[in-house]
């Protein structure tokens, strides 16, 4: 990974494997809950877009389930069918078109699955009113009012990191050139990783080495299928804010170990593994998380989390916090916020040649 560029952090660009981004803000990934039978539609092209052409340096999708039952609702996208491949393909052309890398965050609801879009309640929808039936690693639900999950077999584990597999290689074919895996708040992963959820007693439960099992099989695989010349990321909560639960030491080891598996870097968040737990919200408020574990590893991290301020994101970089920074509602508001950014921190970028006139 080598650093280049001048001027100020935030603008200086980064290489990663053979992939270079132009700066250092990333869109997050963000639930549009607008898809129809796991396809992007039009709204994904002009969103996604909209922030290649506001200036980030990495576009990503959002969560894309591998599964259909690991979708959070039946409005999310998915790369779980060949057919998505052909609805992806213009969303990461026109995102690379437009100065941006194109990523993909690939997930599984597990638990957390079967719910309505967050505008019509996000209730959770049993079976019996047109959901269907959520898996996880033990028969635990996530909250009052929702499924038990099914608690997967050995057999129906493997075909899930099977089907990450299969996800990553249409991933590749639809033009992406960045998988981040989801083994956070609270989804699939999370849930094997994390105490407060997964209660199994075999290779999959208990121990440590036990419960990143998943996790560390999902990067396996995907990495064997992802060129060697193209980034893979982890997303992960670095803690479930509850006693007894995942924590950030256990980060810290499970960041070590994914490390010479071939992830390039840690997109660290925090929470949602159980809900009515206490987070300290506050700007930056697990930026800290980031700079623990890429001081005690090595590998390198994104910062997300309340990112609003270009002096903010900067200091974050310049003091070596994180690698990257991770924007999301901040985005939402701002498409074209790294733009805005640019002109307080001073520093000139290009703007799109359709837009020049008005600079």
């Amino acid at each position: 990974m080598n650093f280049t560029g001048d001027g100020m952090k935030l603008f200086s660009s980064l290489r990663i494997r053979e992939i270079e981004l132009k700066n250092r803000i990333v869109v997050s990934p963000m639930c549009e809950y607008s898809a129809k039978d796991g396809h992007p539609q039009t709204w994904h092209l002009v969103h996604l877009g909209s922030r290649a052409i506001g200036g980030a340096g990495l576009v990503f999708t959002e969560a894309s389930a591998v599964e259909e039952r690991g979708r959070i609702s039946s409005a999310d996208a998915g790369i779980y069918a060949d057919a998505h491949i052909k609805s992806w393909q213009p969303i990461a052309e026109f995102i690379r078109a437009h100065g941006a890398v194109p990523g993909m965050q690939l997930a599984h609801a597990g638990r957390k699955a079967s719910t309505a879009p967050p505008w019509t309640g996000g209730k959770p929808i049993s079976v019996q009113d047109g959901g269907w039936e959520p898996v996880g690693p033990s028969a635990l639900a996530f909250d009052t009012g929702y499924t038990v999950p099914h608690e997967l077999s050995k057999g129906e584990i493997e075909e899930i990191v099977a089907a990450f597999r299969k996800s990553a290689e249409r991933v590749l074919e639809a033009g992406f050139e960045v998988i981040e895996i989801h083994a956070a708040h609270g989804y699939l992963l999370h849930q094997f990783l994390s105490p407060l959820s997964n209660a199994r007693t075999d290779e999959y439960g208990g121990k440590f080495e036990n419960r990143i099992r998943l996790t560390m099989q999902v990067a396996r695989t995907v990495r064997a299928v992802w060129p060697q010349r193209l980034p893979l990321f982890v997303r992960v909560s670095a803690a479930d804010w509850k006693e007894g639960g995942w924590d950030l030491a256990q980060t810290i080891e499970l960041a070590r170990q994914l490390k010479p598996q071939g992830v390039d870097l840690m997109d660290v968040s925090s929470g949602g593994a159980v809900p009515g737990v206490k987070i300290p919200l506050g700007p930056g408020y697990q930026t800290g998380f980031a700079e623990a574990i890429r001081k005690e590893t090595g590998i390198a991290t994104g910062a997300v989390g309340m990112i609003s301020e270009p002096a903010q994101a900067e200091t974050i970089l310049a003091t070596e916090q994180a690698d990257l920074v991770f924007l999301a509602r901040e985005l939402l508001r701002d498409p074209y916020w790294p733009r805005r950014a640019a002109k307080a921190l001073d520093v000139k970028i290009k703007a799109p040649v359709q837009y020049e006139r008005a600079w």
